[in-house]
């Protein structure tokens, strides 16, 4: 996969996710031409506490916060996702490349080796099912 300027954006600030979300560390990730795929594993301990909550992203109409990953008050996975996508968008805008991300995201908790394995290899093997994607658009590749 050949990354656009805002696909080398995400890709570095997803990698970036663990510095400043420290309960979370990175499994596999992709950049495809219209969305990402990518495993976040929630596995350390917050104030004694395992923390693992899901919900909707953070709207990118609201106003980001000053700091490059904003951060709503808690570690859920939609403060994670939207502080993502609002460093990532943040970084695009100031640079003039635009773009829009989808509103939502889906997510999904992995409760076991198994499962993980088959969606790490999904993500893994994303770039090579590009040409049969139904979200894709002509004039990406």
């Amino acid at each position: 996969m050949v990354l656009s300027e805002v696909g080398i954006i995400a890709d570095i600030l997803w990698h970036q996710i663990p510095i400043h979300h420290k309960n979370v560390e990175l499994g596999d990730f992709v950049v495809m031409p219209n969305h990402i795929h990518g495993i976040l594993i929630i596995d350390k301990k917050l104030n004694n506490a395992n923390i693992v909550e899901t919900g909707h992203a953070l709207s990118l109409s609201e106003k980001p916060g000053s700091q490059r990953f904003q951060n709503i008050g808690k570690n859920t996975i939609s403060s994670i996702v939207g502080s993502y996508k609002s460093a990532v968008t943040k970084h695009a805008n100031r640079l003039g490349y635009t773009y829009q991300w989808q509103k939502l995201f889906y997510d999904n908790i992995i409760r076991d080796n198994n499962q993980y394995q088959r969606i790490s290899d999904y993500i893994v093997s994303n770039p090579e099912n590009w040409a049969k994607d139904k979200f894709k658009t002509d004039g990406k590749s």
